[in-house]
């Protein structure tokens, strides 16, 4: 007999509970058209304004080197659990791998894909720029 029957029922059984849920659901569910039927609804909240919102490339950016990230670690923990087989080589590969995503994330900071928030020095230096003008003014008017 061929090896693969098991999954072959097990294909068929899960085929028959999927049409039995379908088939049940068309055939037990409501059918209205209220006036509020086709509206979004979240968590209680009646929605307002459009879905379509514009954000920044930064956060896309950030989305990207996430993932970028989110990946390496994924080749690290599984290189560090495979060390003992990989060896010397394994640990030379898994180093120039850390060294390229190290050189892509100095190129990206540099580039300013993590500057999305205030720029600091423009804050320090309008904070310095007030700081001098209000020891120019006298206390008498500052105080009125």
């Amino acid at each position: 007999m061929n090896p693969s029957w098991p999954f072959l029922v097990f294909g068929g059984i899960v085929l028959v509970l999927v049409l039995a849920i379908l088939g049940l659901s068309y055939v037990l569910g409501q059918r209205h058209k209220d006036r509020a039927t086709g509206e979004a609804y979240e968590s209680g909240i009646l929605s307002t304004g459009s879905a379509r919102l514009r954000f920044p490339s930064q956060f896309y950016l950030v989305a990207m080197l996430f993932v970028i990230f989110d990946i390496e670690t994924v080749f690290v923990i599984s290189w560090a659990i495979a060390f003992d087989d990989l060896g010397w080589a394994g640990f030379i590969g898994v180093s120039v791998f850390i060294f390229i995503l190290l050189v892509v994330l100095i190129y990206e900071w540099r580039n300013g894909a993590l500057d999305f928030g205030p720029d600091g020095k423009k804050i320090l230096k309008a904070y310095w720029k007030m700081r001098k003008q209000s020891k120019t003014i006298p206390d008498e008017v500052v105080a009125n």
